[in-house]
């Protein structure tokens, strides 16, 4: 039977230990910039899948997402052990580190934003002074009868 709560908790758990085992015991400098994000655990507890971003250096670089990878991969049995360690479970979950794709949408969509907002703005801009294309009253007067 699959507990989620427990499935959850260990999770919340494992990210905590790795962000703090990455940032005070894993001597590797390309790993100063990874940030853990996220991670979740499957039902059976018995694989883990952590999250990460790579933040850039400068405003303008590009993240090392490769060597961060690489250096995660290497490290990968000093923080199961550590996860092992910490958490006192029967079995340590194995751990995958996957790229988090979050800031990557989120760049895309506050471009997006951009684009519409600029859109917006040039449809304001030229309704300003436009006129209507037929009578200044669309809408149709009753017709009267003659008779009345």
């Amino acid at each position: 039977m699959v507990d989620q709560a427990r499935a959850s908790r260990l999770a919340k758990r494992i990210a905590q230990i790795v962000a703090s085992a990455l940032e005070h015991e894993v001597k590797d400098p390309r790993l100063a910039m990874v940030t853990i994000t996220d991670a979740r655990v499957t039902g059976d507890l018995h694989d883990a899948t952590v999250f990460y971003t790579v933040l850039g250096e400068t405003v303008d670089a590009e993240p090392d997402t490769a060597g961060a990878a690489a250096a995660l991969a290497s490290a990968n049995g000093v923080l199961r052990s550590m996860v092992g360690q910490r958490t006192g479970v029967r079995f340590t979950p194995t751990l995958t580190f996957v790229l988090d794709a979050v800031p990557t949408n989120a760049k895309h969509f506050d471009e997006l934003l951009a684009r519409a907002r600029d859109s917006d703005a040039e449809v304001a801009r030229l309704a300003s002074g436009a006129a209507p294309a037929g009578d200044p009253d669309p809408y149709r007067a009753p017709r009267e009868d003659p008779e009345d």
